[in-house]
């Protein structure tokens, strides 16, 4: 007669082997699962590219054609023809700039982020953002100021991200702050690092940003308000590429703003130069 304890042990080998085939089993079709979803994010990327950038070609034709038009390059036209098509080509500015960001944002995804540092002045970045918002400034009634510490190092960065992220925040700034309000950017040396670390600042007097939506607004395609008839449209990747931008150089962003007191965003950057 068998001995009851070979058969006890002869059936808990046999269900460990099941258990590990089983595990096998899940862990191959959980691995098929991911491979399956990072090709369709590869290609979900890839077509975020493809797309952004035949959307421009036409989009720029529309734009160019219309200053023309508005410029009386072709004839002169009527006070209200002009008018029109001012906001033709208001409109086709910003569906480009979210055309851009969306573009931006399927590369920076794809590749890895790499940076292309030189050396300069933090005055003159911030300079020649400011000499680009301006007519921006004039066209929405609000006071653009500008303020930078005179004791400054040198920045090394990357200057095209650098100002992306600052137009990107500055334009943020215009487009929440009514007529006759402000917007201001400021450079100094950062509180905790003044040897180290500069600090940026760019504020409005809008009306501000709940508290429960400071860490929202920095996440991928994000809206405070989401409503198709909300006052402010965009894509919801701006301001997650400024922070993509600002870490990458080993800095940090975020938000101190509250509801009817207006909105200052800050990140830091360290110098990267001796004085």
């Amino acid at each position: 007669m068998p001995d009851p304890r070979d058969l006890n042990g002869g059936g808990g080998r046999h269900t460990a082997a099941s258990a590990t085939t089983r595990l096998e089993t899940e862990l191959a079709a959980s691995q098929r699962v991911i491979r399956e979803l990072v090709e369709r994010d590869a290609l979900k990327t890839q077509f975020l590219s493809n797309i952004s950038h035949d959307l421009r070609t036409p989009l720029t034709a529309i734009i160019t054609h219309a200053e023309i038009l508005r410029d009386g390059i072709l004839g002169e036209m009527a006070r209200q023809q002009r008018d029109s098509i001012s906001v033709i080509i208001a409109g086709g500015r910003q569906l480009l700039e979210m055309i851009s960001e969306i573009l931006v944002h399927a590369r920076e995804s794809s590749e890895p982020l790499g940076l292309d540092a030189t050396a300069f002045r933090v005055d003159d970045i911030v300079h020649e953002v400011t000499v680009l918002n301006e007519s921006l400034a004039a066209r929405k009634g609000v006071r653009l100021e500008r303020d930078i510490a005179s004791d400054l190092p040198p920045l090394r960065a990357d200057w095209t991200k650098l100002v992306h992220v600052l137009t990107n925040l500055l334009g943020n700034a215009f487009d929440f702050t009514p007529p006759g309000g402000r917007v201001w950017i400021r450079a100094c040396r950062a509180h905790d690092d003044p040897a180290r670390m500069i600090l940026f600042e760019v504020g409005d007097t809008g009306p501000g940003i709940a508290a429960e939506h400071h860490d929202l607004i920095f996440r991928e395609f994000a809206q405070v308000d989401s409503s198709a008839s909300r006052a402010h449209h965009g894509t919801g990747l701006g301001l997650t590429i400024a922070r993509r931008y600002v870490e990458v150089h080993g800095g940090r962003i975020w938000v101190e703003s509250e509801l009817g007191a207006g909105s200052r965003f800050f990140f830091t950057l360290p110098a990267g130069c001796d004085q």
